[in-house]
């Protein structure tokens, strides 16, 4: 009951700390992209430890590394973490950390991490926190941008998926081929589903960014042509080479920004 009582406290901590995307850099502006409506919508059993696995994951994985490797020998958990927090600045990251690394012991903790190679998914499924399912499949059905063509503005990308098996725990990823050539992706965590039909929306703020500093980094533009779209629908972390990934499913559809 106390350990229940606990991964609910980190739940509740991790979803007010991190938020999706969970993949992506700056320099992809992955920014442009959200989730409206998140699938699966059902199949989720007990206290979902996975998606607040795979955030801490994405975030911790290379500063834990480097404490790793470059501090030699950690005795406990606490001082893993500690020196995690202290890194980052982050008392979240640090009990978060604290809480994955009593599951498996501060040893076995390390050792998943090396191994991981910095895929958060990997990395969750062999500390158990997350599901796996490597009988699953999934096949997209729909696959839209609305509007077809308009001005620059927001775009609503509507895919939906079936699948027989059900799913495992992995990825969404969304990329647009932008005129001016500059990487416009972002990567969503997709939970384990049951068998059946599924649909999800994402949408695209496809204008400039008046944030964005051009001495900094190239800044997208939106300027008018044909804009490409593809997703991807996976098994682990797309493009990942460790067991339970590999690539169920990809579709393309495309857009138009007018003058």
């Amino acid at each position: 009951m106390k350990q229940s009582f606990a991964l609910l406290a980190v739940v509740a901590l991790l979803s007010q700390t991190f938020a999706l995307p969970f993949v992506g850099t700056e320099n992809q502006q992955q920014h442009f992209i959200t989730q409206l409506v998140h699938v699966p919508e059902r199949g989720n059993v007990g206290v979902d430890l996975c998606p607040t696995c795979i955030q801490f994951t994405d975030q911790a994985i290379d500063v834990l590394l480097n404490i790793i490797l470059n501090s030699g020998v950690v005795g406990t958990c606490g001082t893993l973490c500690s020196a995690l927090a202290t890194k980052t600045g982050s008392q979240a990251l640090g009990a978060v950390c604290n809480v994955l690394c009593d599951i498996v012991g501060v040893e076995e903790f390390m050792k998943l991490i090396q191994e991981a190679d910095l895929d958060p998914i990997y990395f969750c499924e062999t500390l158990k926190t997350c599901p796996i399912n490597d009988n699953g499949d999934a096949k997209i059905t729909t696959f839209t941008v609305t509007p077809s063509s308009g001005p620059q503005g927001t775009f609503r990308i509507d895919f939906g998926y079936t699948s027989v098996n059900g799913t495992g725990t992995g990825e969404i990823i969304l990329e647009v081929s932008t005129v001016d050539g500059l990487p416009v992706e972002s990567g969503f965590i997709h939970e384990l589903a049951q068998p059946g039909d599924y649909t999800s929306s994402f949408s695209l703020k496809a204008e400039p960014d008046p944030n964005c500093d051009p001495t900094q980094q190239p800044c997208e533009q939106w300027i008018p042509g044909d804009y490409g779209v593809k997703i991807a629908i996976c098994n682990g972390e797309c493009g990942s080479k460790h067991p339970h990934s590999s690539i169920y499913d990809e579709g393309m559809t495309n857009f138009t920004i007018t003058n």
